[in-house]
Formats: C-alpha cells, sequence, structure tokens
C-alpha cells in the first residue's frame, strides 16, 4: 500500500470515529454538537493541506529519480516559497548540476581518448573480459595487415597473425620486441586497465624499423670513418714507399713482386674500406619511373657467366603483359638487384634455378632460389650491421639493400617458404 492511500486512510477513519463520538456524545446538545463538527472540518482541512506538504516532495523525488534515471540532467525544480520544500529543491537542483558536469567531462574526456586511439602512431587494440578483440585504431589494422572486420570479436589467441602471435607470449605489464622476416622490428607491449571490477587488457604495437635504422646508421658510420682514417693514413705513405721502392734500379726480382703483391693488398684494403665508406653515404633517391624487368635483365647478364659455371637457371615470369613501372632511383635499384641476385647464386651450391616474378597490381618483384635455404634462427639478423653467414662475407650486402630500400619506403622480405625456396620479396 502507497504511503498516500495510507495517510488518507489514517485521516478518514480518525475524523469519521470523530464524528461518531460527537454525535454520541453532543446528540442532546446541538451547540457542542455543532462546535464540535467545525472543529472537526477545521482538522479536515488542516490534514489536507499537511497532506499536500508532505506528498508534494515525495511527488517531486520521484520526478527527479525518474529523471536521473532516463540520465536527463537538466531538470530543475523552482522555488516554492516554503522553507522545508526550498531546501530540498536547492539540494536536488545542486545535485543535478554537478551530475551534468560530472557526464559532460566523462563524455569529453571519452571523446579525446577515442579520438587520441584513433590518432595514434602506435597501433592499439583493446580486449573484452574474454580475450577478445573489442576495438581497434587504424595504425594497428596498418601494421597487422588487417581489415577492421577480420579483427572484431575475434579471440586473440586463434589469429593466424604473426605479431598477434607474439604477443601470446607476453604477460600484462610486459613489452619485448621482435624482428619480422628479418627487415622490420615491432614493438609490443601487453597492459591492463579496471572496467567496472574486471581486468580488460589492451596491447600497443609499434614499429621501431625507423628508429633502429637511424641508430644503427649513426653508430656504424662513426666507427667506419673512424676506420676509413687510419686505413688511409697509413695506406697512403706505404704506396709510395712501396712506389719509390720500385722505381729504385737495385732491386731483385723476387722483391719486386713482394712489393707488387703489397700494393695490390693495400689497393684491397682501400676499396674493402670504400665499401664501408660507401654505406654511410647513400644519396637521396633520385625517382623517375623505371621498367624494373628492364633492370633485372641488364643485371643477369650481368652474373649470366656465374650463373653458367654453377649451372645456375634463370627463368623469368611476368603476371602481367607490358612493363612493370615503377618509381624508384635507376642506379640505386639496380645495386639493390645486383646484391640480391648475387646472393641468390651463392646460396646455390650447384644446379638450380632463380625464378623472378613481377606483378603489377600490386606492383611486387619476387626473386626465388632453390638454395640451401635460411635457419629460422637465423632469419631476425639477416639485415642486422656487419652479419654475414658467409665465411668471408662482410655483412654489407644485405645492409646496404635494406638502407636502399628504405629510403625508397619500399616494403620487403626475404624467407625461407618451403624447402629449397627461399624468396626475396619487395613490394612497390
Amino acid at each position: 500500500m502507497r504511503l498516500r492511500t495510507k495517510y488518507i486512510l489514517f485521516v478518514a477513519i480518525l475524523h469519521g470515529l470523530a464524528l461518531l463520538l460527537s454525535y454520541c456524545v453532543f446528540r442532546e446538545n446541538m451547540v457542542f454538537f455543532i462546535v464540535s463538527e467545525a472543529v472537526i472540518l477545521i482538522s479536515v482541512g488542516i490534514s489536507w493541506q499537511l497532506y499536500r506538504e508532505l506528498i508534494q516532495p515525495l511527488k517531486m523525488l520521484a520526478e527527479g529519480a525518474e529523471a536521473i534515471k532516463d540520465r536527463d540532467f537538466n531538470v530543475k525544480f523552482i522555488l516554492t516559497g516554503k522553507y522545508e520544500m526550498d531546501e530540498l529543491i536547492r539540494i536536488y537542483n545542486k545535485m543535478m548540476d554537478e551530475l551534468r558536469m560530472e557526464r559532460t567531462k566523462q563524455e569529453e574526456q571519452h571523446l579525446f581518448l577515442e579520438k587520441l586511439i584513433y590518432t595514434s602512431p602506435t597501433g592499439i587494440l583493446i580486449l573484452d573480459y574474454d580475450g577478445c578483440i573489442q576495438q581497434v585504431n587504424p595504425k594497428a589494422l596498418e601494421l597487422l595487415g588487417c581489415t577492421e572486420k577480420e579483427l572484431a570479436g575475434k579471440d586473440i589467441d586463434a589469429l593466424p597473425n604473426p605479431i598477434l602471435r607474439q604477443v601470446m607470449q607476453l604477460e600484462s605489464g610486459h613489452a619485448r620486441t621482435f624482428t619480422l622476416n628479418g627487415a622490420v622490428t615491432y614493438k609490443l607491449q601487453k597492459s591492463h586497465f579496471i572496467d567496472r571490477g574486471f581486468a580488460r587488457h589492451f596491447i600497443m604495437i609499434e614499429e621501431l624499423t625507423a628508429e633502429i635504422l637511424a641508430a644503427e646508421k649513426k653508430t656504424y658510420g662513426k666507427v667506419i670513418r673512424m676506420m676509413a682514417h687510419e686505413v688511409n693514413n697509413t695506406i697512403g705513405p706505404v704506396n709510395s714507399i712501396l712506389q719509390f721502392t720500385l722505381q729504385a734500379q737495385e732491386h731483385s726480382e723476387m722483391l719486386t713482386n713482394a712489393l707488387k703483391v703489397a700494393m695490390e693488398r693495400n689497393q684491397s684494403l682501400n676499396g674493402f674500406m670504400r665499401n664501408f665508406a660507401d654505406l654511410v653515404r647513400i644519396p637521396v633517391p633520385e625517382k623517375r619511373p623505371v621498367d624494373i624487368m628492364l633492370l633485372v635483365r641488364k643485371t643477369i647478364d650481368l652474373w649470366q657467366l656465374r650463373a653458367i659455371e654453377k649451372e645456375v637457371v634463370f627463368e623469368l615470369e611476368v603476371g602481367a603483359p607490358g612493363a612493370v613501372m615503377v618509381n624508384a632511383d635507376v642506379q640505386l635499384m639496380e645495386q639493390v638487384l645486383i646484391n640480391i641476385i648475387k646472393n641468390a647464386i651463392e646460396a646455390i651450391d650447384r644446379k638450380g634455378t632463380i625464378t623472378i616474378i613481377s606483378h603489377s597490381f600490386p606492383a611486387q618483384l619476387i626473386i626465388r632460389d632453390t638454395g640451401k635455404g635460411i635457419p629460422p634462427e637465423l632469419e631476425e639478423y639477416l639485415f642486422s650491421p656487419f652479419y654475414s653467414t658467409k665465411k668471408d662475407g662482410q655483412g654489407i650486402g644485405l645492409m646496404l639493400v635494406r638502407e636502399i630500400l628504405t629510403s625508397h619506403g619500399f616494403e620487403f622480405s626475404l624467407k625461407t617458404v618451403a624447402d629449397r625456396r627461399t624468396e626475396f620479396r619487395v613490394l612497390f
């Protein structure tokens, strides 16, 4: 039973009993009966006024509660001139003002956070309570190479993406870096926040390739310049002494041969150091439309004799009729192709095939060899400074390739995809 009903029922019963008693007591005396009836009527009026003053605040509170329930914080009440009612109205209006300001503040913070996540240069994935992807920003889609439809609502542990597979090994609050295909380095970080009393995880993906390349280049640039300076300071005077000795009239044939060998070794050392120095002096690419297959054919002609010696056959597969045109620096791209094809020939011990495939849409080049392949544990070191698996390798070739392709903005990878099938892919 509602409070209003209880109050009306109580007042009705009380005044009904009062009427009955007044009739029984004062029925012989009409004056007292009339006076008692007047008092009862005045009491009914006071009760009704009291009812209105007591129930009205309750009705107002009910209306205010409905407004709060509907999250309508613009509902406010006007002062009535009654002290108790006005105090209640002031408290309610103040509460609504604070709720409205708090909601506005939260909405602004939420919109700011959404915009920050959307425009962040770091890839961000937000998971729900079950570890499924609930939200993903554009940078994460770019780094993962997926669409939002492919990721939304999917369990992160069930996705085949190589970057997300690395996330499975991370615990909350930890970070790690890893290199994909030996070319691109990522930093992964996993953390969590509390949402309605329960933990929800989020993942941040950041590509560090540019920063690492800049730091590496700065470091080995200093070392190379120092080495070149010291070697050149030695080679110049030594060559002068050797040249003077060769021009002397009295010397034996054995001494002459020894001095010539020494000079040749000096020149070889000088060339060795120039190779290092050239690595840190790669010019800015002067891009223009280039037929990439024309450069490939020129490079094949350069290495044809070496390939014949090792019984290596070149095969060309052009995906579409016509030229595959890309915007690139001709000389720099020739240097890239020379290094890649040279490595492919050297990877084949004897008798093999190098297949060169081109596609127009999207423009890409695949150089595939049937060599011994790359062990999985060495893939991430392939483009590291001065790292080489060859006995007499300097670790410069792939560094040079990486520097040139990165300066062009081309994506690339080098990995063994199957037995006797290693591919170098360049996406223009």
